[in-house]
């Protein structure tokens, strides 16, 4: 498993201001069922919730202090099922970094997340010609507390992540909130570092119709013990010239 120990860079900033930070936004991925709103609700909550309608999408807001700033998150916790190309297109275009999920018990989650990764370089290299290199990704192995019914090994695991060149985390929801806010840590810093080699690459694009649409929640706002609440609040997005 990858080591987690690092200091934080500089964060992400709107251009122009020392006092505003940019939000960065993150899309988690992965078939239906292998616990992206696990992972997504525990790293906003430190609460492990297990039951969620897993027909529902929402984007969630959330502010975190990391080394010191105040970082603006936008997490995109798409519902994993089959879907329209343009609709998977759009979501990718919308998010600056990508957590691909697998649940180690599964192991058809696993053999998609190649396909994924590869959606991901695909669909942001047409759509940000300005940035020839691949957008800010990890790959997490999720429910590892559930070893007797495990189907992919740690191994496995790793030499993917080595085959892709991405970092890997193997990780249980249910049992840490450290290990999952170490997943958003490490995607962090790498956005910080695209951002560094390729400024334009994090311009920020108009919203779509599509994107609008998606219900926004605010990491202070009531999550059930049955699910998503689906109370929003809307946001003004942040643009760039």
């Amino acid at each position: 498993m990858m080591t987690t120990n690092f200091t934080l860079p500089k964060p992400l900033r709107r251009a122009g201001s020392s006092a505003s930070l940019r939000t960065v936004r993150i899309v988690i991925l992965g078939q239906a069922a292998v616990g992206k709103t696990a992972v997504t609700v525990r790293f906003i909550t430190k609460r492990f919730i297990g039951e969620y309608d897993p027909t529902l999408e929402t984007i969630y807001k959330h502010e975190l202090s990391l080394g010191g700033d105040v970082v603006h998150f936008e997490i995109l916790d798409t519902a994993g099922q089959e879907e329209d190309a343009l609709l998977i297109e759009e979501k990718i275009k919308w998010g600056d970094g990508f957590v691909i999920v697998y649940s180690v018990t599964d192991r058809c989650s696993f053999d998609e997340v190649i396909r994924l990764c590869f959606l991901v370089n695909h669909i942001h290299s047409v759509a940000r010609k300005s940035s020839p290199e691949p957008p800010p990704m990890v790959i997490v192995a999720n429910k590892k507390d559930l070893e007797f019914d495990r189907m992919v090994s740690t191994e496995d695991g790793q030499n993917l992540s080595k085959g892709l060149k991405l970092p890997f985390h193997e990780i249980s929801a249910r049992d840490s909130s450290e290990e999952t806010a170490a997943v958003f840590h490490t995607l962090y810093r790498d956005m910080v570092q695209a951002l560094s080699s390729s400024p334009t690459s994090f311009r920020r694009r108009a919203v779509s119709k599509l994107m609008e649409k998606i219900p926004r929640i605010y990491s202070n706002a009531a999550l059930g013990s049955f699910g998503r609440s689906m109370s929003c609040s809307s946001f003004r997005d942040f643009q760039q010239d």
